[in-house]
């Protein structure tokens, strides 16, 4: 069995084993750490032996030994330091398993999303929570989760490693919610969902463009959590952003797997199923509930789907639901996006003048896509020159193979305009 399969198998099938060891023990630092030891052990077994029929089982089992040592040798220390005549460090290992009720039983969560729902700890701030789900449930890498949130490794691993020490310090370990906290707790869920599609959809690192496998499962997820919570509107415009925006995958590659922008994009091979859904979900949210910004980015992006080319797009549209997303959810990602609106609707002057703001800002300036916009709109003004040195240090910013292909060979077409 291949080391790559290996991988398949274990990103499917380690939130099922983290969130059994967390229902049997509680304690999440000792669970990861048992679940990564089963990995090692699956990643050296499994490449000789072969897949085992049960893998899951295989893996809870492997894990399961792995916590039950740590917990014989923390219960060792404890009782020598006790004899000793010190004071006990306190502990969720302490007293063995916990068992206790599960207040989501008849949600019907899916275990995965479970998982999801626990490590929304309610002792952690949003960005912590979803930077801990995305490391320890998604399986993103920690330099995948600091380019979702546009910080330097290092950072978000700290970010990570104070998250685990938060968790352990509470005391609470991971409590199960109930139901007055519940939908809460799922703004983080809803939030991990929304960047581990993104990290599928656009990779940010490595050889391909798209990870369909990580963008599938957490439409999956998505899916799983709007059965949960159908009245909840901003799950709704989530899922229907996914669906929209997955649609275009068919048309995002050409055939040697380079980036192709959605301008150029043949719209024939959207996915109308996809679109079709996804424009019914946000007529469905829109009308019902606060408007939320995951119900105002899927309604951008029912525009993008409604229009057959690129040049009959509703941009005025656009730019307005970006202004009201920007009232209630401003980011930098969202000032991008709305100066790449602007500058489509009002001229490429305008869109400059927009995205200045990001190319005040020191720490934007590590951010590839906002010298990629840049470039663009650099473009169309006119000034070359100047458009090839910002595509040239987009192309220099990036870890994706494939948009550096396609900045370094926007640069190198317009080398010789310049």
């Amino acid at each position: 069995m291949t080391s790559s399969a290996v991988e398949d198998v274990w990103r499917r099938e380690a939130p099922h084993v983290l969130a059994a060891l967390l229902r049997r023990h509680g304690d999440f630092a000792a669970c990861e750490d048992a679940v990564q030891d089963a990995l090692v052990a699956a990643s050296q077994q499994w490449t000789t032996d072969g897949l085992p029929d049960r893998p899951r089982g295989w893996l809870v089992t492997v894990a399961g030994r792995r916590l039950i040592d740590h917990e014989r040798r923390e219960s060792a220390r404890r009782r020598r330091e006790e004899r000793a005549g010190l004071d006990p460090l306190t502990g969720s290992l302490a007293g063995g398993p916990v068992e206790s009720p599960d207040p989501l039983a008849n949600t019907r969560l899916d275990d995965t999303l479970h998982l999801l729902v626990l490590c929304a700890h309610p002792a952690l701030r949003p960005v912590s929570q979803v930077a801990l789900t995305l490391r320890a449930v998604a399986g993103l890498t920690t330099a995948q989760i600091a380019a979702a949130f546009l910080v330097p490794e290092p950072t978000m691993a700290q970010r990570i490693s104070r998250a685990k020490t938060t968790i352990v310090r509470s005391g609470t370990q991971m409590p199960e919610p109930v139901p007055h906290d519940l939908v809460a707790r799922v703004q983080a869920v809803r939030q991990v969902l929304y960047l581990t599609f993104n990290e599928g959809y656009t990779a940010s690192s490595g050889p391909a463009l798209v990870d369909v496998d990580l963008a599938n499962e957490a439409i999956r997820l998505t899916e799983a959590l709007h059965r949960s919570l159908p009245t909840d509107t901003e799950t709704t415009g989530l899922l229907a952003l996914m669906l929209l925006t997955h649609a275009r995958t068919p048309a995002r590659i050409d055939g040697q797997g380079d980036l192709v922008p959605l301008v150029d994009q043949d719209r024939a091979r959207w996915d109308r199923a996809l679109i079709d859904r996804g424009a019914r979900l946000v007529e469905a949210a829109l009308p019902v509930g606060p408007v939320g910004p995951f119900q105002l980015q899927a309604a951008i992006a029912a525009v993008h789907a409604e229009a057959i080319s690129a040049d009959e797009t509703d941009w005025p549209q656009i730019v307005e639901l970006y202004r009201m997303l920007e009232r209630i959810a401003a980011s930098p990602v969202v000032v991008l996006n709305h100066a790449v609106a602007i500058g489509m609707a009002d001229g490429p002057s305008a869109g400059l003048a927009a995205l200045q703001p990001l190319l005040d800002d020191p720490a934007q300036l590590r951010n590839h896509r906002v010298h990629s916009v840049n470039a663009h709109l650099l473009e169309s003004s006119g000034d070359v020159a100047a458009a090839v040195a910002a595509f040239r240090r987009a192309a220099s910013l990036t870890s994706s193979i494939p948009e550096q292909r396609y900045l370094n060979a926007r640069a190198t077409s317009l080398t010789g305009q310049a």
